[in-house]
């Protein structure tokens, strides 16, 4: 699955093998994946009904749980509540090992997908995920205001700000020219970039509207990355609103986006569900200039009009910020500059330095019990 939380998964799991840490990922077998990989643990699961992509692993058998068993881990970390969640937790008991959770999503914002009244499926997911942080010895949010947000929910266990690195070597400015020849774009023209996926929390109807706003001798051309339950939908409004401007590249590897941020001349973002917003922070490393719908995880990352443009979720101030950013290339050169030295704070040495400090603090914390 592409996306923010198996982004995030991935980077850590790269970094701490890279500093000679030992690293097994016990998750869902997904359609196409192999059964088990060097490191990777695969449990048996099945496609959500309401999001095929999402697979939700089966409970666990006596073998499964053996092999878990079988483990020699000093950690246990968990990046989601539910379903493995308890798994982890169950683990972590049984063994003496501290308990680290990551508090990736705000979970009562995906209460759409489950077929059920609403108000009571974002209060239960609420009341799961806190109660699943009160069992963990650590919890890691990635921003201050997730951090804040659990502790008024009623989280009691240590709460530690420990946000997700990215790889300033991959995600770096590039030669333009080259990257919309290896794209297939048009050499002259502005493009604006939306990397994430197509699904009804990203706003992107609204992203769609504020850039049909966009008009002109030269209009920019809008390029979405990536795959979701809305993509159908998406695909015929952009055809009535955009007029042929607006195409859907599909999912991509992380490993292979580079060379379309360094193709566009803005990102743009209208999601206001973030905990943090990676493919920001991407944006940013890029040197691409950023406007984005203000929110409190976007927030922290990026400053208005300093590493970006934040404004308000309403679809002439966005299309105007966009064409700020597009006809000034002072205040343009201004915002990327401005992006790439925010982002810095967010390289992976950095980030890993206080992953594997939180996770020996837990390992000491344990001990003393």
């Amino acid at each position: 699955m592409l996306g923010g939380v198996p982004t995030a998964v991935e980077t850590l799991r790269q970094g701490l093998t890279a500093l000679g840490h030992t690293v097994t990922i016990v998750a869902p077998r997904t359609a196409g994946a192999p059964a088990d990989a060097p490191g990777v643990v695969r449990v048996p699961a099945l496609p959500a009904p309401t999001y095929p992509e999402f697979a939700l692993p089966l409970p666990l058998g006596p073998a499964g749980w053996r092999r878990l068993r079988g483990l020699d881990v000093d950690v246990v970390h968990a990046h989601h509540p539910f379903l493995l969640g308890g798994s982890a937790r169950r683990l972590a008991r049984a063994t003496g090992r501290p308990l680290v959770f990551t508090y990736h999503t705000l979970y009562d914002k995906y209460a759409h997908y489950v077929p059920l009244p609403r108000p009571a499926v974002e209060r239960t997911a609420i009341a799961w995920s806190t109660r699943f942080a009160n069992s963990a010895d650590l919890v890691l949010a990635p921003s201050d205001f997730v951090a804040a947000r659990l502790r008024a929910s009623g989280v009691r266990r240590p709460v530690e700000v420990v946000p997700t690195g990215i790889d300033l070597a991959r995600f770096q400015p590039g030669d333009r020219a080259a990257a919309r020849q290896a794209l297939g774009l048009p050499e002259a023209g502005p493009v604006l970039l939306y990397v994430g996926r197509l699904d009804r929390e990203k706003n992107l109807e609204f992203l769609l509207a504020a850039v049909s706003r966009l008009a002109g001798p030269a209009p920019p051309r809008l390029l979405l990355v990536g795959r979701g339950t809305r993509s159908a939908a998406l695909r015929a409004l952009g055809a009535r609103q955009l007029d042929g401007r607006v195409e859907f590249r599909g999912g991509v590897p992380r490993d292979e986006l580079g060379p379309f941020y360094q193709a566009a001349d803005a990102f743009v973002f209208a999601s206001t569900t973030e905990t943090q917003g990676l493919a920001v922070l991407e944006a940013m490393a890029c040197g691409l200039p950023v406007v984005a719908v203000r929110s409190a995880g976007v927030e922290e990352v990026l400053a208005d009009g300093v590493s970006g443009l934040l404004v308000p979720e309403e679809p002439g101030a966005f299309a105007a910020a966009v064409a700020e950013v597009l006809a000034d290339r002072d205040l343009a050169e201004k915002l990327a500059a401005g992006g790439r030295e925010a982002a810095a704070a967010f390289a992976m040495p950095l980030v890993l330095a206080r992953v594997v400090a939180a996770y020996r603090r837990a390992i000491a914390e344990a001990g003393r019990r």
